[in-house]
């Protein structure tokens, strides 16, 4: 590993000042995926500013209904989090379908949201690939594919996000507080990521300098009605071949609300738009569902190695909205 400074700033505003003077100098939070990285010699910062000891590790529930997470919040402590268990199922779901109960303990919030792709070519620096040298070419192209994107990949990256709680937040449409050289601004979930295109290496519309402070999660009554489910290739430790966050809400038989977001499939959070919009007013029942997330397939593009992908979602996305619409039936 690259030698570091290493810099614990006493307050925010310092750690971002920090941030900003020293243009080869990272974050450090929980360290469970930029540790890895530096030791793979992907990531070589000359400076380390630890976050973590930061007072940015409540989770609040405001007056009006909005959920406020601090960027320092352990993975397994909102998980635990009772408001998170009753009112974003979801949330707490996908965040206990992540990594380990070890790393869960110290992944954080806001490093969970930023951690790097899992491809192995970005993982292999004797290996091409743009994302972490742009130009360099994407080895996964015509290479091991088995886990890359079927959504909005471009010929220039097909690695996918490995977040599961991203997924969960995508359908929970949050903001993030987010604090820079310029002051303090919010940015909408929804706009956070980018996708591939011709610049692979940027993973967000965030700048280099920017800090992630909290994360608030809207009042939304539907969310008491989601789930999340992953299917990967072992029962843990282990990231998403596919997943779905959803949120379903039926009134006299049909769909009244709905979000869907997919992982595992494109370079971040996949909301499913097209199968929400067409739900909306239809009958809640397989074939719609399964018709539904049809459309949302349409663009879907599969490699040579990952084309289980499509039925793989088109079965997993219907299955649970059929459990969702069942378990929102029982209640009535």
């Amino acid at each position: 590993m690259k030698t570091f400074d290493y810099v614990a700033p006493d307050s925010v505003d310092t750690a971002v000042e920090r941030l900003g003077a020293d243009p080869d100098s990272t974050i450090l939070a929980g360290g469970t995926n930029l540790v890895d990285l530096m030791k793979l010699g992907v990531c070589t910062p000359d400076t380390l500013i630890d976050i973590g000891a930061l007072p940015l590790d409540q989770v609040q529930l405001a007056e009006s209904g909005e959920l406020q997470i601090g960027a320092n919040v352990r993975n397994s402590d909102l998980a635990a989090n009772p408001v998170v268990r009753t009112r974003y199922p979801v949330l707490s779901q996908a965040l206990l379908a992540g990594a380990s109960g070890q790393l869960r303990n110290m992944a954080t919030t806001g490093g969970n949201l930023f951690q790097r792709t899992r491809c192995p070519y970005f993982m292999d620096t004797g290996k091409a690939c743009n994302k972490r040298e742009p130009g360099s070419g994407c080895s996964a192209v015509t290479g091991v594919n088995r886990d890359m994107a079927i959504l909005g990949a471009s010929p220039q990256c097909v690695a996918t996000h490995p977040s599961d709680m991203a997924v969960a937040l995508a359908v929970l449409e949050p903001q993030l507080e987010v604090l820079g050289p310029a002051g303090q601004r919010f940015v909408p979930f929804d706009a956070l990521y980018r996708l591939p295109g011709d610049h692979p290496e940027l993973d967000t519309i965030l700048e280099r300098d920017d800090l992630v402070v909290s994360v608030t999660v809207p009042q939304l009554p539907a969310a008491r009605s989601s789930t999340y489910r992953k299917v990967r290739d072992r029962a843990s430790f282990a990231f998403a071949l596919v997943s779905v966050a959803a949120v379903l809400e039926v009134q006299n038989g049909a769909v009244s609300a709905v979000r869907i977001a997919l992982g595992g499939v494109a370079h971040k959070p996949w909301r499913a738009r097209a199968a929400e919009e067409r739900l909306i007013g239809r009958t809640a029942n397989r074939s719609e569902f399964a018709a539904a997330i049809d459309l949302e397939l349409q663009t879907a593009q599969a490699l040579s190695d990952n084309g289980f992908k499509i039925p793989m979602v088109r079965s997993l996305v219907t299955q649970t909205l059929v459990e969702l619409a069942d378990d929102e039936e029982a209640k009535r």
